[in-house]
């Protein structure tokens, strides 16, 4: 869990779809109570079509609550669902925990383009996470709507991490690229200060291919898996 100074985190991620910028808009706050404010992203995001949540309209408010904001506990299934325990246990939990659930699954849903993700903020722990690979429509230079050229690339490759400090939009950018030295594409921007951290430190990352679906979209066809041992 990305835990600091006793706090457990998770962010709250927006994608734009005119742009498809991703935009850490705010972050929900688990210590004791649960607290929820936005982010520093959260102004260029309005900027490119974000709306505050509409319980949420003051940008510069922190809000408190003794449950889960019902807003957010309302993107999780029902724990009365017939099928919660195999939802369980694809999350690997042994009980319905909703905070847990709802780091673990990201609570997406095809309504909006909200997700939760877990960041790397201590650089000294274990560091695992699962996630797409930003850009690959670029540099697969790909119609958008499949992703045929990602036959080159299969599950289990591996893949090698570069910095990309001159990078005109995030200058914690970190390159993805193949066996053979190809780029195609980045550490998503929510994780990208977080892994280069990791890289300035010198810590082993063993990262690799976790999944290509050729039948979705390219924001969403290649999947990588990336471990940190401590």
């Amino acid at each position: 869990m990305s835990i600091k100074d006793g706090k457990d985190y998770l962010y709250l991620i927006w994608k734009s779809e005119k742009s498809r910028k991703q935009y850490i808009v705010g972050q929900l706050i688990k210590n004791g109570q649960y607290e929820f404010q936005y982010y520093s992203d959260v102004e260029t995001a309005i900027n490119d079509g974000f709306m505050p949540l509409l319980c949420f309209q003051d940008l510069n408010k922190v809000y408190k609550s003794d449950k889960l904001f019902p807003i957010f506990a309302s993107r999780l299934p029902d724990r009365k669902r017939k099928d919660i325990k195999k939802i369980l246990d694809k999350y690997d939990l042994e009980e319905y925990d909703e905070y847990i659930l709802l780091k673990r699954s990201g609570a997406r849903l095809p309504i909006d383009s909200l997700e939760f993700i877990d960041p790397i903020l201590d650089t000294d722990q274990a560091v695992k996470r699962i996630f797409y690979v930003a850009g690959v429509r670029h540099y697969l230079e790909c119609s958008g709507k499949n992703c045929e050229k990602a036959t080159e690339i299969t599950r289990g490759d591996q893949v090698y991490l570069k910095q990309e400090k001159d990078n005109a939009y995030d200058n914690n950018a970190v390159q993805m690229l193949s066996e053979d030295g190809k780029v195609f594409g980045y550490v998503p921007r929510y994780y990208s200060a977080g892994v280069s951290a990791l890289l300035e430190k010198g810590r082993n990352i063993v990262c690799h291919i976790y999944n290509v679906d050729q039948n979705k979209n390219c924001n969403e066809c290649i999947k990588a898996i990336m471990e940190v041992k401590k």
